[in-house]
């Protein structure tokens, strides 16, 4: 079986790496860039797997391979579609999970071959959330990837009005802090949570013309 790979997060690092070492299988090439899709037309694989592309993949490109292009998406779908996946579940108490998916023209809806819901601890923050469910990918494609291959599994076809979509511009409002906003204790923690995804810097307020950056550190008795 002839694959080319899309994207190289943690995850995707890992699959691609397994996916290397499968007898039968051959990955012609890892795409992490938009302007190398059309490789894809040339090289013509029975499947394409992606996990952490940053980009839409046109319906033209999708319609090449045999056996579909075949996406890993960090969030029980049709729960929290797009961005941020991890972010939701704490900010709002959506559930949290893993799903691999056909991918369609529009992102993350497509029919859903297999998902997993992962629970969120108190002391979860968007970086350990993120962290446990780029596992989970990995261990969902493994468990799953006999079927995959088949390009036939069974599917659960997805409702657009099911669920929820999220874009960067909603994170983006997240990260200033209002001093002077109210708000219950508990909504105030589950947003700093939300936020916290060090090295990156997001949460913030400012004062005196100067910029202050938040986090959250929770620990759990032992």
């Amino acid at each position: 079986m002839q694959i080319v790979f899309l994207g190289l997060n943690s995850a995707g690092q890992k699959v691609y790496d397994w996916l290397n070492d499968r007898e039968g299988v051959e990955v012609r090439a890892l795409l992490t860039e938009k302007d190398q899709l059309d490789l894809i037309k040339v090289l013509e694989p029975d499947i394409v797997v992606s996990c952490g592309f940053e980009y839409k993949v046109p319906e033209e490109i999708i319609n090449v391979p045999e056996k579909g292009v075949v996406n890993l998406h960090p969030s029980f779908l049709p729960h929290n579609r797009g961005s941020n996946p991890y972010v939701w579940p704490i900010l709002d108490g959506s559930p949290a999970g893993v799903s691999i998916h056909y991918m369609s023209e529009r992102i993350d809806e497509g029919d859903i071959i297999a998902k997993k819901e992962v629970r969120v601890s108190p002391d979860d923050t968007a970086k350990t959330l993120y962290e446990r469910l780029q596992n989970e990918q990995f261990e969902l494609f493994k468990q799953n990837w006999d079927v995959i291959k088949t390009g036939n599994p069974e599917v659960e076809v997805q409702d657009r009005r099911d669920g929820s979509k999220h874009y960067e511009r909603e994170v983006d409002k997240l990260c200033k802090l209002d001093l002077n906003e109210e708000a219950a204790l508990g909504d105030f923690i589950d947003r700093l949570r939300a936020l916290t995804f060090p090295p990156h810097k997001t949460g913030y307020f400012e004062l005196y013309g100067e910029k202050y950056y938040v986090e959250i550190d929770i620990t759990k008795e032992k």
